[in-house]
């Protein structure tokens, strides 16, 4: 049987402790749009090529196996105008732009909550955006 197609990771889900917190992060500081919110506990965001979504749970939240998220940008310069941008807004950068052995280019942040967020240029997949 051939494999069914596939579009790739276009969608995470992420648990959080403050909706408040993290909408305004996404939304108001990395550009996503609100696709859906059924409630004030759900919340669907969107860049248009994905779906991210945030789950408001009362437990205490505990690290898991992610690593980080990755915003993929369509060429080497967009990494540097997103670390100026994102340092007019007040948001630490863990790394500052550099550039890898494969020729991909990313700088590394951390949400409200400590998920690490890459932004990254990526050649083999930035050109197909």
């Amino acid at each position: 049987m051939n494999r069914p197609p596939s579009c790739g990771l276009r969608h995470v889900a992420l648990k959080v402790s403050s909706m408040e917190k993290m909408r305004a992060f996404y939304v108001d500081i990395l550009g996503f749009t609100v696709e859906w919110e059924p409630d004030s506990r759900n919340l669907y965001l969107t860049s248009g090529k994905d779906n991210l979504a945030l789950h408001e749970v009362q437990e205490v939240l505990s690290p898991g196996s992610l690593d980080h998220l990755g915003l993929l940008v369509p060429a080497s310069q967009n990494v540097d105008e997103w670390a100026v941008y994102l340092k007019q807004k007040n948001v630490a950068l863990s790394m500052e732009p550099k550039t890898h052995r494969d020729g991909a280019r990313s700088i590394y942040l951390n949400d409200p909550e400590g998920n690490v967020i890459q932004i990254i240029f990526h050649p083999p997949i930035s050109s197909k955006t």
